[in-house]
């Protein structure tokens, strides 16, 4: 691979070891191909040269992107999600110029910001919102419309252009802007909007835009009010009723002013109520945020002085049904040839997962949802053994293999 890269005299500050560092990142991350159906597997038969093309390409100017495949995903609530899935050549070409990006780019975003950052999480997010509860009482709950598909490449590039003077950096994003997208139906060719969901830059061009329609925005036109961001999904907290409205009609303004617009159905003003504050039922008193419902409920007091009504998160309802509904897909219970081994091969990395993300939080809920996986597991114990016609047996019994399939499947929630 070494010779392939020796050529000096290229007209973009390119290197071979930019190209092969993004390449292992895209490789890390995974992923499925694109139109060209080159998956990563067929991309390392020839990766010397694949790698070769890309840095050529790239170094001298002449490097243009294949359209965007368009994967529909369906939502829970029936609507659709469409991501944008580039070519492996593209991705790699994406992360080159993301990775060169970032670092200057970081150090103006505002701390508020934590989607698709280095060094933030959503944990991180979600503990802010927490802290900021206890703050303020109201909260706008807001999302964006379409905000992939609709932001304006015009707006975008002067956000670009304020950081990026490197004129072979913006006429790549650009490039990547006005790719078309190829559906089912075939080439669509974009109309000045729309970043794939999907792309390798998408997130960070994304935040690059937000943090001037917004953050920036917010911290300077209301001062006194605190937020949280993360991606397009942004929780805003309030002192008072009034201010609130205020807020939130300021926002609305702001976001058509930048080609956006706000999903009414999905937006709203919630009242916080805990044990300080007065009852009010005009006003919803729970909302969702990074599959998390932030509701009151009963909390255990440190002193041990009883329990007090606090405002809090735990899994929400909607998470909860989308991994009930995933286990049933996979149908292990009708499986009576299975060993519990392979059980723990299908539930194993997936369970972690659920643990990892939803148990840093609060953990009543999550227990709740292992009950339902012990459930189907009494299912399985009870087809595979026929003699067992009690649940109640089968339950006992799956308790026993339960404690067979921790050696494979991440221990219980409570252990």
């Amino acid at each position: 691979m070494t010779d392939l890269f020796e050529t000096k005299s290229k007209p973009i500050p390119i290197t071979k070891d930019m190209v092969r560092e993004a390449y292992r990142k895209v490789r890390a991350n995974k992923g499925s191909a694109g139109v060209d159906e080159i998956s990563l597997k067929t991309f390392d038969e020839n990766l010397s040269k694949n790698l070769y093309k890309i840095w050529n390409r790239m170094a001298s100017g002449s490097y243009f992107p294949k359209p965007v495949k368009e994967v529909i995903i369906p939502k829970s609530n029936g609507g659709e999600r469409k991501l944008g899935i580039p070519s492996i050549s593209d991705r790699i070409a994406q992360e080159v110029v993301k990775t060169y990006l970032e670092p200057r780019l970081e150090a103006a975003f505002l701390p508020q910001s934590y989607g698709y950052r280095p060094h933030k999480s959503a944990h991180q997010a979600l503990e802010e919102v927490r802290s900021n509860v206890r703050l303020y009482a109201w909260v706008l709950d807001m999302d964006i419309k379409s905000f992939f598909d609709e932001v304006s490449h015009e707006l975008l590039m002067k956000a670009v252009e304020k950081h990026v003077p490197e004129k072979w950096v913006r006429m790549y994003i650009r490039r990547w802007l006005e790719a078309p997208v190829q559906t089912k139906e075939g080439l669509v060719q974009k109309q000045g909007q729309g970043t794939p969901q999907g792309g390798v830059i998408s997130p960070l061009l994304a935040n690059l835009f937000l943090h001037y329609v917004l953050d920036k925005w917010i911290e300077k036109t209301f001062p006194t009010v605190k937020f949280v961001r993360y991606a397009d999904d942004i929780v805003v907290h309030c002192k008072s009723e009034n201010q609130s409205h205020y807020v939130l009609e300021g926002i609305r303004r702001r976001l058509g002013e930048c080609k956006l617009r706000l999903s009414e159905e999905k937006t709203r003003i919630t009242y916080c109520q805990d044990y300080r504050r007065e009852k009010r039922k005009d006003y919803p008193k729970k909302f969702d945020f990074l599959g998390h419902t932030f509701k009151p409920m009963s909390k255990k007091s440190n002193r041990d002085t009883g329990v007090f009504l606090g405002f809090d998160c735990q899994m929400s309802m909607k998470s909860r049904s989308r991994i009930i509904g995933s286990w049933k897909e996979m149908n292990f219970h009708r499986e009576s040839t299975w060993t519990i081994q392979d059980i723990a091969k299908v539930v194993n990395s997936k369970s972690r997962g659920l643990i990892n993300y939803f148990g840093k939080m609060e953990n009543r809920m999550l227990e709740r949802l292992f009950r339902h996986l012990d459930y189907r597991i009494a299912k399985w114990v009870k087809k595979k053994f026929k003699r067992l016609r009690s649940y109640q047996k089968s339950i006992q019994l799956a308790a026993g293999h339960q404690v067979r399939l921790s050696q494979y499947v991440c221990p219980l929630v409570n252990q």
